[in-house]
């Protein structure tokens, strides 16, 4: 009698298992950006919270900090606050069309030199590199038996892998509190339990994803891949294989420089291959495993280079580019297709965003005020038979220093106005208050006017910082008065 199995097949698998990727080292013109790349996101990302940025006594010293607790969020010479988040949504507006700026014109870029995700696992594919050697010396690793020796090496790499990714999670909490402060209690126990949770997760998130996911995070859990096709065009630039000069492929320099066969330039030597962080054939044509970092155009060059052949076998190239040199032809110069209809007006989109940004913030106020009005009851009437409404005011002083202002009301002719702690024999026109620095006072104000006039009459509440660098705001209310009868 026949098994299962020779009915139905060998056992199918719904995922095929991951095929681990050894990238072996190269060195060449983008490997040298991508190192630059690195040091530079990284020092940026450990160093911006160690800042100082002087802003006076009355505000933190810290030049980037998203102040949760005082709902502010600093960033050098600029203060946001909360009533403000559009600045922030217009930040992510013009990241996602910066994104999208790029990506129509290099392809996947992002993704291949500045993605968070590609640059701790570079750093973390250097470290082991550095532990257990290059490519063939980690297969080799790899397969064999569990001996001394590679237990300490992985020992030693995963606990250098840790303090990595340690280091990633602490510097995240430092743009949320006082750099030197926090860590201070953070090393003594003192930090609040959010703090210590939150690096516990980002050094779990960094060690895995960065040391073990890698190249799946890429390929499977980034969304970008599926979405960068409706950003790419026949004019982007991508890393393209020139399948018309490399094939048909030979294997071996010596056939490879031998002329009077009908050979193509590519060896076969799957140098492309090795050196892909993603570990894609380049040569199999455009795929969602290619994050363009560009070193299979290196490690080409290099190999061009040794067979005496011009390089750029594999290159940034546009698809309408492809086929002209297909044909023999020019193809069109780098900055003509990078700077085309398509791009300039993302460019234009993302410049403009940035430069009404600007301006909002430069013309904005620092002082600002709002009223509420009583509803229980909705007036009083008082001994001289004068009618008083009562307010509630808020005034935001903006500024790193207390300041004077002097709130006051337009449309409202003979009104007369008392702060709560005053007697109305003290009630004048406008009433002067002090504002601490970088904080909302609230005041209770009663305004008072004749009882003869219109039930309801619109006025306008205003207040004007009385120091030298001036400032005012203003909010619409309304005066209620008794019901006259008939």
């Amino acid at each position: 009698m026949s098994s299962l199995e020779d009915l139905t097949g060998p056992k199918q698998h719904l995922y095929e298992k991951r095929k681990a990727v050894y990238p072996k080292a190269v060195d060449g013109p983008f490997r040298r950006l991508k190192w630059a790349i690195m040091a530079v996101t990284l020092a940026i990302y450990w160093g911006t919270p160690w800042i100082r940025w002087d802003r006076g006594p009355y505000a933190p010293d810290q030049a980037v900090l998203v102040d949760l607790a005082h709902r502010r969020f600093y960033m050098f010479s600029i203060e946001i606050w909360p009533h403000e988040f559009y600045y922030v949504a217009g930040l992510l507006i013009m990241a996602g069309i910066g994104l999208f700026l790029v990506t129509s014109a290099v392809g996947r870029a992002w993704c291949g030199y500045a993605c968070p995700q590609t640059v701790w696992t570079d750093l973390y594919q250097h470290v082991e590199r550095f532990l257990d050697g290059d490519r063939n010396a980690q297969i080799r690793l790899a397969k064999g038996p569990w001996v001394p020796v590679k237990i300490a090496r992985r020992a030693l790499k995963y606990v250098i892998w840790l303090l990595i990714a340690f280091a990633t999670g602490g510097a995240w909490i430092f743009y949320f509190a006082d750099a030197p402060t926090l860590q201070q209690q953070f090393w003594t126990g003192q930090a609040h339990q959010v703090a210590y949770a939150t690096v516990a997760v980002l050094t779990a998130l960094t060690f895995i994803l960065g040391g073990f996911m890698r190249e799946q995070v890429c390929i499977y859990m980034c969304p970008w891949p599926r979405i960068q096709t409706a950003m790419l065009d026949e004019k982007s630039l991508m890393v393209t294989y020139k399948n018309w000069r490399g094939e048909p492929r030979t294997r071996g320099i010596k056939k490879a420089t031998d002329d009077s066969l009908p050979t193509g330039d590519c060896i076969d030597c799957t140098q492309c291959v090795q050196v892909c962080p993603t570990g894609i054939d380049i040569r199999e044509g455009p795929q969602i495993g290619c994050i363009t970092c560009a070193l299979c155009i290196d490690a080409c060059d290099k190999v061009m280079a040794q067979i005496g052949k011009p390089r750029g076998l594999i290159d940034y190239c546009t698809e309408d580019d492809a086929k002209i040199e297909a044909a023999g032809g020019t193809p069109t110069p780098v900055l003509k297709t990078l700077f085309r209809p398509r791009t300039i007006i993302y460019f234009a989109i993302w410049s403009s965003i940035g430069l009404a940004m600007l301006f909002v913030l430069a013309a904005r106020t620092r002082v600002d005020i709002s009223a509420l009005q009583d509803r229980n009851p909705l007036y009083v009437q008082l001994s001289d038979g004068s009618i008083r409404n009562n307010f509630t005011i808020n005034i935001r002083n903006m500024q790193a220093r207390p300041r004077n202002m002097e709130i006051g009301v337009a449309g409202l002719p003979g009104a007369l106005l008392w702060t709560e702690g005053d007697s109305r024999d003290q009630a004048a026109s406008t009433v002067r208050v002090t504002v601490p620095a970088d904080s909302v006072a609230k005041s209770r104000l009663y305004v008072a006017l004749p009882a003869k006039g219109p039930e309801r009459t619109d006025f306008t509440f205003t207040v004007r910082a009385l120091d030298r660098e001036g400032g005012s705001s203003s909010d619409e209310a309304h005066f209620e008065r008794p019901e006259r009868s008939q």
